[in-house]
């Protein structure tokens, strides 16, 4: 793993609250998936990126992923926070990244949010 995989797994994932998380760079299209198995194809980062252009309509709408429907539960120009059946996710937008995380049945969402809603301060301290 790289650094910033590194950085997601230490941050995210060993909270046990997360199921997988990703740091999407919005001007390069690139994604570092954390644990590296965990896919995000260039239309689910379309989709996210996508997200944060009209908060509004998505609070109506939700989101569409992974074969999914996701609930919003908070939208905004920085964070979105959604849910479905089995699980949840949380989106934090940054000067250039989009942190993901997700969570599943049996993990509090709240530490969930709380984790990533701290390291998406980080990045935003860092100008990341």
């Amino acid at each position: 793993m790289n650094q910033i995989q590194n950085l997601l797994y230490d941050s995210l994932i060993k909270t046990q609250h997360v199921e997988a998380a990703a740091l999407i760079r919005i001007k390069e299209g690139a994604v570092f998936p954390s644990p590296p198995r965990f896919q995000v194809q260039p239309q689910i980062m379309k989709t996210i990126v996508d997200a944060f252009k009209n908060p509004s309509a998505l609070r109506k709408e939700g989101l569409q992923l992974w074969d999914k429907s996701y609930h919003c539960v908070r939208a905004d120009k920085n964070s979105i926070y959604a849910k479905c059946d089995d699980g949840g996710l949380v989106l934090v937008k940054t000067k250039s990244n989009i942190l993901l995380a997700t969570y599943r049945d049996g993990m509090y969402p709240s530490v969930c949010v709380e984790a990533a809603e701290t390291l998406g301060s980080y990045f935003r301290e860092k100008e990341i």
